[in-house]
């Protein structure tokens, strides 16, 4: 079994919600996903997943958002600034593909969600010919269930946030002793 650290230059964790119900916002979490993978490709069921988020790292391209989205309103970033995944098991769903169960702690509640995970592979670095590893991730939360209420009514109908957030991670990772390394 390898331990693989993500490495924050090359990982990001994505997000959609809908925008007063006729729109989708995008947004990541930029340069603020660090973590370790304990993975095996001749053993997947064994492997298990730590990662973290910085919650102020979160970018929508839009500034007075981003503030909104920091703030006690949604992520609370400045009472909660880490936002954290731990597996607790791996599902294999095929030859590279697994259902990963966990425990996602966002604004200090946590739940359990599971994320449909992707192993993309192995390649050598062309800077320092060590290995680096690709996985792509994604899970679909109520943010309501993490205490992310806030919203406002629209006048014809409906709310200007969606409760429903889509989230994908893409992730290289290194083996520790290369990361140390580096």
């Amino acid at each position: 079994m390898t331990t693989w650290t993500l490495d924050p230059a090359h990982s990001s964790a994505n997000f959609s919600a809908r925008h007063m119900m006729v729109t989708t916002v995008r947004g990541q979490f930029k340069g603020g996903v660090t973590g370790t993978i304990n993975f095996d490709p001749a053993n997947p069921a064994a492997a298990s997943v730590e990662a973290t988020i910085q919650a102020a790292s979160i970018e929508t391209g839009l500034s007075d958002r981003d503030n909104h989205l920091r703030s006690a309103d949604f992520l609370d970033a400045a009472n909660h600034p880490v936002i954290s995944f731990k597996s607790t098991k791996v599902e294999p769903t095929g030859d590279s593909s697994a259902k990963i169960t966990g425990s996602l702690t966002i604004r200090g509640v946590t739940r359990e969600v599971v994320v449909n995970a992707d192993f993309i592979g192995v390649a050598k670095s062309a800077f320092d010919g060590k290995d680096r590893a690709g996985f792509e991730g994604t899970t679909t939360i109520n943010r309501e269930d993490f205490g992310l209420t806030w919203n406002v009514a629209l006048e014809a109908g409906g709310v200007l946030v969606g409760k429903e957030i889509k989230i994908t991670l893409d992730v290289e990772a290194m083996p520790v002793e290369v990361a140390a390394a580096v």
